[in-house]
């Protein structure tokens, strides 16, 4: 089963997705698939947060570019946090967008169990820069593609979730 997570910054969408995949994991240990590259000293201790709240309850792989390469070798549930992230990153090192999006395709179509975060970036006003704009759009086809292969859509907000789908 594919279930995604979205939701503005700060949401409690990655606590919810954390506690989701746990529940469906049936005892057994859910790998982490972490994307964010370290940058700067806020995303540093973001990162420390988020290691310190899911201790040893996953399988923790930190890649932020291959994500088609890692779900491969998952044999089993995986939460993906957060493809905002990688879609960043695959920006930041030059991928073209036809294939970030036939990559994350491909993902989608492999059969292990996948709980994906993602941030909700268009709700907000069209950017004023060119790049920030092809991540927005870039974001929003990202979410439809992910939203269509998922059994199970939550949206988050102020640390609840709303079941879309």
């Amino acid at each position: 089963m594919k279930t995604l997570f979205t939701g503005g910054v700060k949401s409690g969408k990655s606590h919810l997705a954390e506690a989701y995949i746990l529940e469906q994991a049936g005892g057994r240990k859910p790998y982490y698939l972490a994307t964010t590259e370290f940058v700067d000293d806020e995303m540093r201790e973001r990162i420390r947060i988020h290691r310190q709240r899911r201790q040893d309850a996953f399988v923790t792989i930190e890649e932020p570019v291959n994500l088609l390469g890692v779900l491969q070798r998952c044999p089993g549930p995986v939460l993906v946090e957060c493809i905002s992230m990688w879609l960043n990153n695959q920006l930041y090192h030059g991928a073209m967008e036809a294939d970030i999006l036939a990559e994350l395709e491909a993902a989608m179509q492999l059969p292990c169990a996948m709980v994906l975060v993602l941030n909700e970036v268009g709700l907000g006003i069209i950017p004023d820069n060119a790049l920030a704009r092809q991540y927005v759009d870039l974001s929003g086809r990202a979410a439809q593609l992910i939203a269509a292969h998922c059994e199970r859509v939550f949206f988050c907000c102020a640390g609840l979730k709303l079941q879309m789908k």
